[in-house]
């Protein structure tokens, strides 16, 4: 970067005793806001933004945390730190969102209402509006959960991947970020008990019926598979952790186990 352009970065902090990390937010912001950092941006050099910001290393690094979080900048190792292309779905950090949980003590159930309710009206809109490329996605990662219905951790895999494609299919990114944040919690949860699901092929049915719904370009239909998958997780999830609190490392026999 030249001089120039390095120089619009600077913070006029006439009559201020000090700068904080959240007016190097709002700094970095304006300029998102204005146009002057676009995406796919790579910010100056750590040292140099510090100096032009007129702040320590660590504000700095406060700053872009904060950023990161909120799906704004992205860190790349050895790269540096990147304006966010928007090519692709906001990405939203879940950490503000566990963080919060542990606070509050939000519960696996509402949780997964929350994603229920999310997942729902994102699986109505792609069915109105999945692209064939889209459509053929689903399907790879449909076929995925088939070839992995004996290893539940690689299905889970492929069950990530699949609704990700459907919250992409929808076209609405707001509605992507925030599944996508609520999802990535409940799977780490789901990572961790997953092992003693032992017969996954109820669950790969029912991701089916989202699938023919969404390809058949039913809404309703779409929303109530969804729904029904979603609530069998639940049960699934539930019945998993119960297990491994009572030490029983097998399934519990009832098919509940094995709904990803």
């Amino acid at each position: 970067m030249t001089d120039s352009s390095l120089n619009k970065f600077k913070i006029n902090d006439s009559g201020r005793s000090g700068t904080t990390s959240e007016e190097v937010v709002s700094r970095l912001r304006e300029m998102i806001q204005r146009g002057e950092l676009r995406s796919g941006d790579r910010l100056p050099p750590e040292r140099d933004l510090a100096k032009l910001l007129g702040v320590s290393r660590p504000t700095l690094r406060a700053g872009i945390r904060s950023l990161a979080a909120l799906g704004v900048l992205q860190s790349r190792q050895g790269a540096g730190t990147f304006v966010v292309d928007s090519a692709g779905p906001p990405a939203l950090d879940s950490s503000p969102l566990r963080l919060m949980a542990a606070l509050q003590g939000f519960t696996t159930a509402e949780m997964f209402e929350a994603r229920r309710s999310l997942e729902m009206a994102i699986a109505g809109l792609a069915a109105e509006r999945a692209t064939g490329d889209q459509m053929a996605a689903m399907a790879e990662e449909l076929a995925g959960m088939y070839a992995s219905l004996d290893e539940p951790e690689q299905f889970l895999v492929h069950d990530m991947h699949f609704h990700q494609t459907i919250a992409s299919a929808s076209g609405n990114r707001i509605l992507t970020a925030l599944m996508n944040m609520v999802a990535t919690i409940l799977l780490e949860l789901r990572s961790k008990t997953v092992k003693r699901a032992k017969d996954l092929k109820e669950s790969a049915e029912m991701h089916r019926q989202i699938y023919r719904a969404i390809r058949d370009h039913d809404s309703e239909a779409a929303r109530n598979a969804m729904r029904d998958h979603l609530m069998l997780a639940q049960k699934a999830q539930e019945s998993e952790e119960d297990n491994s609190t009572s030490g029983d490392e097998t399934s519990t026999g009832d098919g509940a186990s094995a709904k990803a």
